[in-house]
């Protein structure tokens, strides 16, 4: 399932599902179908796998008629329904702040901006935002008078550079990290301390997903910590252009056996 036309900044997602659509091909029969399609054609495959679908705030209806139908005939979807972070909007930034979690300072309230550190600046932005959609920055003045329902507000962090760890079910697979934070898509590799894939592990676990492709987005501090941005765990872009040419087919080769293992559970009886 993707959007070969969806359109993001700094990004062609269509590159990336045409190279891995091609790389599937040799061990599956694959067929590409656009999400407003998807509930139609889904039960004559073995399994959905959602990739570069573009955000699902453009088709809500679909998406969600995509879901309860697969939850209803049990169908395998890769990633499997059951996320709790970005697969079901922003509020898991909320409860594992509230948590103790390391991720990035987040509130629901402007009445909760005290539990907030100082700072001279604030990101807003909606709990089913994708893409940066909706995102703004503002200052105490003009956060104070700010409809707050169904948003998520934040510290403006400074930061060293932004971390992304990949992986597949449950299983770390590479990294990589935006030197730059003015160009947040200009990746280069990244190689992992123990703490860090720690770090990043810890929150796969607390997702608790078994089947699908997770990236773990953080931050790392003026002081060297690292803070979650986001845990993407419906369709993540994989940056598969910025990763060696061994590690890319690592990754096929591990999304295959994935994809094959799911294709070989048996499908619950109706």
């Amino acid at each position: 399932m993707t959007d070969l036309s969806h359109e993001a900044r700094g990004r062609r997602y269509c590159d990336e599902d045409i190279y891995l659509s091609s790389q599937l091909r040799q061990s599956f029969d694959v067929a590409l179908c656009h999400p407003r399609d998807a509930q139609a054609l889904m039960d004559r495959f073995d399994v959905v796998l959602v990739r570069n679908s573009g955000p699902t705030i453009y088709y809500p209806q679909q998406y969600q008629a995509f879901r309860e139908h697969a939850l209803a005939t049990g169908a395998r979807v890769f990633n499997e329904l059951t996320g709790k972070a970005d697969m079901a909007g922003k509020q898991y930034l909320v409860d594992l702040s509230r948590s103790g979690y390391p991720v990035i300072p987040t509130v629901e309230s402007v009445e909760d901006l005290d539990r907030l550190p100082d700072c001279e600046a604030y990101v807003v932005k909606p709990k089913f935002g994708a893409d940066s959609v909706g995102l703004r920055i503002l200052d105490l003045s003009q956060i104070r008078g700010i409809d707050d329902a169904d948003v998520l507000i934040q510290p403006c962090v400074e930061i060293d550079y932004e971390v992304s760890f990949y992986f597949i079910d449950r299983t770390f697979e590479y990294a990589l990290y935006a030197p730059d934070s003015t160009q947040r898509w200009r990746l280069d590799a990244y190689e992992p301390t123990q703490a860090d894939l720690g770090f990043a592990q810890r929150f796969i676990d607390w997702n608790g997903m078994a089947h699908g492709i997770q990236r773990v987005d953080a931050c790392r501090t003026a002081d060297g910590e690292l803070l979650l941005v986001e845990l993407e765990d419906l369709n993540p872009y994989l940056s598969l252009d910025s990763i060696s040419d061994e590690r890319r087919r690592s990754f096929v080769r591990h999304l295959t056996g994935a994809l094959s293992e799911l294709a070989s559970t048996d499908l619950p009886t109706r």
